[in-house]
């Protein structure tokens, strides 16, 4: 089986994120996943296994735990989703993207059992569900014996197909807000209740700093409900900014008895909050003597710990350009503050385009007051908003601003907004991580795996 064989298979499945085959939401269930997952051995057992729910931070938060671990001399396998460029970079071992050749035979040696699971009367397996099988049958077939799995929740938790371990070291539940309300929940309450379904018993909990006090009680009802302890970062830990560049920023920790300086390559408040977490993580299990590592490899943990479209500088000199995958209200405000505390943003011209179940008036409610221009695109995935629906929302909020303009796709998009930028502007490209994927591969002509190369001004 060739790597475009494997890619025909799995896109032969309903899939939510492509919104093929009718699929609007989540398609597998857990009984299917579960019986998918016996077929193939069960191989999510036997390994040790950090989980993360959450609406904003898992990946930052899923790649700052794998990094500390891999820093620590642990064989680390990490699934996280969405990707930018390429479906294997779902899957890694110790942060490197599996290889082409390593998703195909994956693909040909469960193909088998995908099959008979369908043929068996089950209609409901979706592409997720097949990658997420493939993570678990590579951890247990990989070259050499992997010590932890950490894995990021595809959506919600508690019905969720990667939501199948009876038993897990930790939980980790990032910052709640309004997603995906036609599924989890109306209120951050009810969402966070949803994603706090990953918490098993006996389970150590981490709660990412949250903003809604709501969220907060779910979770705790969760963890008394099973016997889990709860480690809340907002309560249990103090964050104080020491120094910051466009390169990195310094913060210190404090809590728990507990003390540690910390030094990360991703800007913004947000990362601080997303990397304390881990860390967070990290000192309960040494505490619990289920991991061995001092504070020098977790310092050295975070700082190497990268994730390429969350406010990623893709050009440095005349103009800026930067690019995040925000998608809500508050990814939007973090995205907002960092400009203004990093780059000093004034007048932005943005690049958006947003996927069709997205708020765009909450996002341009908080873009708004940095706003020199707006260009409207859309990326190439089936469920993108219309750029012209786009522009006619966030012209309520620039009824007085001359500069909006649609464009049918993101290299159109870029060129407009480049031949209009002055040498001290700052483009930001934003609204969804399809149409960031597009433009890094614009701007740094970039293939999947090969490392970012610098713009030529």
């Amino acid at each position: 089986m060739t790597y475009e064989d494997a890619l025909k298979f799995i896109q032969s499945f309903p899939d939510m994120e492509r919104a093929t085959f009718g699929a609007r939401g989540p398609t597998m269930g857990l009984p299917s996943m579960k019986s998918l997952l016996a077929r193939l051995g069960d191989p999510h057992k036997g390994t040790k296994t950090i989980h993360i729910a959450g609406s904003k931070g898992k990946g930052s938060t899923s790649t700052f735990v794998a990094s500390i671990l891999k820093e620590a001399g642990q064989t680390t396998a990490l699934y996280t989703s969405p990707h930018l460029h390429d479906y294997s970079e779902r899957i890694a071992f110790d942060l490197e993207a599996i290889s082409e050749e390593d998703f195909a035979r994956g693909i040909s040696e469960i193909e088998k059992q995908v099959e008979a699971e369908r043929e068996s009367g089950n209609a409901s397996i979706s592409t997720f569900g097949i990658l997420t099988a493939l993570f678990f049958h590579l951890v247990k077939t990989w070259k050499v014996p992997v010590q932890w799995q950490v894995v990021e929740v595809g959506l919600g938790g508690r019905y969720d197909v990667t939501n199948v371990f009876d038993s897990k070291e930790v939980a980790i539940i990032t910052p709640i807000s309004l997603e995906h309300v036609e599924i989890l929940g109306s209120t951050q309450t009810e969402i966070a209740a949803n994603k706090a379904g990953i918490i098993v018993p006996h389970c150590v909990s981490i709660l990412a700093p949250q903003k809604d006090a709501g969220a907060r009680t779910a979770v705790g009802r969760r963890c008394h409900e099973v016997d889990s302890e709860l480690i809340d970062v907002g309560k249990k830990f103090k964050l104080k900014p020491l120094s910051h560049s466009l390169s990195e920023q310094t913060f210190s920790m404090e809590g728990l008895q507990q003390s540690i300086e910390l030094t990360i390559g991703m800007l913004g408040a947000h990362q601080m909050s997303n990397a304390a977490t881990a860390v967070a993580a990290i000192l309960a299990l040494r505490s619990k003597g289920k991991l061995d590592i001092t504070d020098a490899q977790i310092q050295a943990g975070v700082r190497k710990a990268s994730i390429k479209g969350r406010l990623e500088i893709l050009k440095e000199k005349g103009p800026v350009i930067v690019a995040d995958g925000a998608h809500n209200h508050e990814s939007a405000q973090a995205l907002r503050q960092s400009l203004q505390h990093f780059f000093n943003a004034k007048n932005c011209i943005f690049i958006v385009g947003v996927n069709n179940d997205k708020n765009i008036s909450a996002i341009w409610k908080e873009l708004s007051p940095i706003s020199k221009a707006v260009i409207a695109t859309r990326s190439d995935n089936p469920r993108s908003m219309e750029p012209a629906e786009i522009i006619d929302t966030i012209s309520v909020f620039e009824s007085e601003n001359p500069n909006l303009f649609t464009t049918a796709g993101v290299g159109e998009a870029l060129e407009k907004a480049l031949a209009m930028a002055q040498e001290d502007d700052i483009i930001c490209i934003t609204g969804s991580l399809y149409v960031v994927a597009e433009a890094r591969n614009i701007i740094l002509k970039e293939a999947a795996h090969k490392s970012a190369s610098s713009f030529s001004s």
